[in-house]
């Protein structure tokens, strides 16, 4: 195995509104929903309750985890390399995180490192929030307070898109489509996981969908690396 694909843990969320109508939130919470949404931008007639539907889940003092997956490189015994995925979908928010942080605290800690797309600035800091709003106390791979954006020794394969340039967001989408990685976008998005989880009731497919972007950032990661795509039959999901 490369030496670059060592001791990375891929990681990918997904996120809900905490409730699913802005109604049923208590009145602490509406009226500190109204302050934030007065700060987002909208379409015209675009009340709170829309956006709270629309953008909630973004935001971890708002919304909720329902799946976390995880992926590694790995070698079988022939040499092959394979790469490993492992999924915790739950509505039970805080039982998914422990469950997460009991992988999390068997990992070395000297060795191992997060890599997500816009990780930095989404799935660590959200993970840690809705970890610490559950009482879990957090795991050291996370527990970066304090820590200067620099020095986050976690992977993102969007800063490593940037080169430096901090003044725009590349999509994950976009550097898939850029490098020809097939997509999990042919289903479902990431705009599309609040109604799917709440109207459809379908969380199996939300984890599919979780499960593929995974994958998908393993790959953006290979080919930033100058190394192949890995081959759909060595991609293990357990």
């Amino acid at each position: 195995m490369a030496p670059e694909l060592r001791d990375i843990l891929f990681l990918d969320i997904e996120t809900i509104g905490m409730v699913e109508h802005h109604d049923q939130l208590n009145e602490r919470f509406k009226t500190q929903w109204a302050r934030k949404a007065s700060f987002l931008k909208r379409e015209e007639g675009q009340s709170d309750e829309d956006l709270f539907h629309d953008r909630a889940g973004i935001y971890a003092e708002f919304g909720k985890i329902i799946v976390v997956a995880i992926g590694k490189f790995t070698e079988n015994e022939n040499g092959t390399l394979i790469f490993k995925t492992k999924s915790f979908a739950n509505s039970d928010e805080k039982k998914l995180l422990e469950d997460f942080k009991s992988i999390l605290d068997k990992t070395d800690l000297t060795k191992t490192k997060l890599c997500a797309h816009n990780g930095k600035e989404f799935d660590f800091p959200y993970l840690s929030r809705r970890m610490l709003v559950n009482g879990i106390m957090l795991p050291s791979l996370l527990n970066l307070a304090g820590t200067k954006k620099w020095e986050v020794p976690h992977l993102d394969t969007m800063e490593m898109w940037k080169f430096g340039d901090y003044k725009h967001f590349t999509s994950l989408e976009l550097l898939l489509a850029l490098f020809n990685i097939p997509t999990s976008k042919g289903r479902m998005d990431g705009s599309m996981v609040n109604t799917v989880y709440y109207k459809e009731k379908n969380l199996s497919k939300i984890t599919e969908y979780c499960v593929a972007d995974v994958v998908a950032i393993a790959q953006l990661y290979l080919k930033m690396k100058g190394l192949p795509l890995m081959e759909e039959k060595n991609i293990v999901s357990s």
